[in-house]
Order: C-alpha cells, then structure tokens, then sequence
C-alpha cells in the first residue's frame, strides 16, 4: 500500500508549494471544460493522447478516476503582476518543472497511479497520436482540464485554496494513487 505522508513528502521536495489529500470521488467532469479545450488556446487539441479527442470520453475518463479513492493536490503558487506575461510563464515554468520532476518519482516507484498536470503530456518530441499508439502509456499525464475537470471546483470540494489573494497566480496537478 501507498505511503501518502512519503509520497506528501515526496511532492514537497518537488517544489510544490501546497499538497493536499483529495477524495477522488468528488470530481466531477464537466462538459464545459471539455469545450474550452476544444478551443484550442494551448494547440494542443487533437494533436497529443493526453488531451481530447484522444483522451477519450467523459464517460471513459469518469471510468479511469473514477477507479482510484484517493489522491493528491499538487500547488504551485507564487506572487505574480498579473500583467507581467514574463513572471506568469516564469511561474508556469516552475510549476511544469516540479510536475516533470514528480513524474520521475512517480513512475520509479509508484505503480498504478494516474497524474494530471495541467497541460499536454510532454514525454515526446512529437507524439504519435492519432497515427500510431502512445510510445509510453505508462508515462502519459493528462492535462486536468482536458479530462473534464474544474480545477477550482476540484480543489474546492476537497477543502484546498485556489486563490491565494490579489498578487498570487497558482497552477494545480493531480495524482490519483488508489
């Protein structure tokens, strides 16, 4: 069984600011996230396995989970001029390096988990959707949104702060661990 004051631990040293136990059962997917996702702001959208189409359903992500019970909140927050595109990207950055370097513990030493970060998988140069399957299905992270989560709505059900005050930007992961 999965130590989750390790794997807390674990995600702290990351870099992650705020890491929060989450219920899986109180996620919900939302067809409203799915739609902006087809928007296709980040060009990501019917180009990766992580995001739709290649994702899957709502109903086939729901199944997915919606197998595990229990998981983690991964936060990244930090004071931010909102009007500074730099500093954004810059916290963005950060947070993406903390999520690659907790992807690299997770796949060492956990088996069996589900991590959502909150963009297209990134393990490949270019990936291989939808030509051929995924090189590393092991491997594969799913953007949070490109499931069909709200990610404020599934930080606040499990009690955990999304805005942190004028000034603060934060940037959410997942895990799902059983």
């Amino acid at each position: 069984m999965i130590n989750i004051e390790e794997v807390k631990a674990k995600a702290l040293e990351c870099g992650f600011t705020t890491v929060a136990e989450m219920d899986v059962d109180t996620i919900e997917l939302n067809p409203a996230a799915r739609d902006a996702c087809a928007e296709n702001k980040c060009h990501s959208y019917g180009k990766n396995w992580s995001c739709p189409p290649g994702c899957g359903t709502l109903d086939e992500c729901s199944e997915r989970i919606h197998k595990y019970k229990r998981g983690l909140i991964l936060q990244t927050t930090g004071e931010v001029d909102t009007m500074d595109f730099e500093e954004i990207m810059e916290l963005a950055q950060n947070h993406g390096e903390h999520v690659r370097a907790f992807a690299d513990y997770v796949h060492k030493n956990l088996e069996g988990t589900m991590l959502c970060g909150d963009s297209a998988c990134r393990n490949c140069k270019t990936c291989t959707y939808p030509d051929e399957p995924c090189r590393f299905p092991d491997k594969l992270s799913h953007p949070m949104e490109g499931l069909g989560m709200i990610v404020s709505e599934v930080c606040l059900r499990n009690n955990v702060k999304y805005y942190y005050g004028p000034g603060t930007l934060t940037y959410v992961a997942c895990i799902m661990l059983d």
